[in-house]
């Protein structure tokens, strides 16, 4: 591993951290940082608290150099964060950021580390049927259209330059990351579909079902990104599997 537990780490976990009975770590998408759950409550069902992951190379973190591989940032999230698993956790990640999920679960139990009550994987296909998504085939010049249409007011251009970079280098870790074969987690995994999802249809994620003993299917009504409005229902979810390890 890294000298990432170096990294205070309130720069990991931007909010505060709760002291809540469990915790999920909310994982970013490509080229966001942990600002994309600024819409998301503390906690879910006031049990769960919600802890938004930054990683390095974007915003707050943005002088230091980008992750590399999605092996490697799963180490340096494992050896970061672990001081904040000392309860129950859960991992919750969408799109590209449910495969970084699924492989710092993978390293905690090579490690023989505590393992995560659930990951949560919403809008991904199984890790061995990968890579897949629209952005893997973009140029620089899509990933910008595509940046500027997902901002909700104007990006300065340097601005859109930088997080453009930072995109580009996601997108090229994730077309990186290829496992060979399903591993087998000591964890429950719950796969988050979403009923009018035009970038990954909820029947394309039952791959998932190679991953652990215990998997739940759910789809819940929205699109792509509606996650990002924290919808009730899958608060619920969360909640539901933070609840017990059945």
């Amino acid at each position: 591993m890294t000298n990432a537990s170096a990294v205070p780490l309130r720069r990991w976990l931007p909010r505060p951290l709760p002291d809540t009975p469990s915790r999920i770590f909310c994982l970013p998408y490509s080229g966001a940082g942990a600002s994309m759950y600024n819409r998301w409550p503390d906690t879910a069902g006031g049990a769960a608290g919600l802890c938004p992951v930054q990683l390095p190379g974007r915003e707050n973190r943005m002088r230091e150099p980008h992750f590399g591989t999605y092996e490697q940032l799963a180490k340096d999230v494992v050896e970061a964060l672990l001081p904040a698993m000392d309860r129950p956790f859960g991992l919750f990640g969408h799109c590209s950021s449910a495969l970084i999920a699924y492989e710092i679960g993978a390293v905690l139990q090579r490690e023989g580390l505590p393992m995560p009550r659930t990951l949560f994987c919403s809008s991904q296909v199984a890790p061995h049927e990968g890579p897949y998504g629209s952005y893997l085939t973009m140029t620089d010049d899509q990933l910008r259209a595509e940046l500027v249409a997902l901002s909700a007011s104007d990006i300065d251009d340097s601005v859109l330059d930088l997080v453009t970079e930072v995109l580009r280098a996601d997108v090229e870790a994730n077309k990186a990351y290829h496992p060979a074969e399903p591993v087998l987690l000591d964890t429950a995994i719950t796969t988050i579909g979403w009923s009018d999802d035009q970038e990954v249809a909820p029947e394309l994620m039952l791959g998932w079902d190679q991953y652990a003993a215990r998997v739940r299917r759910v789809v819940l009504p929205g699109v792509h990104h509606t996650f990002l409005d924290a919808p009730a229902k899958l608060l619920a979810h969360f909640a539901e599997g933070m609840a017990s390890d059945d």
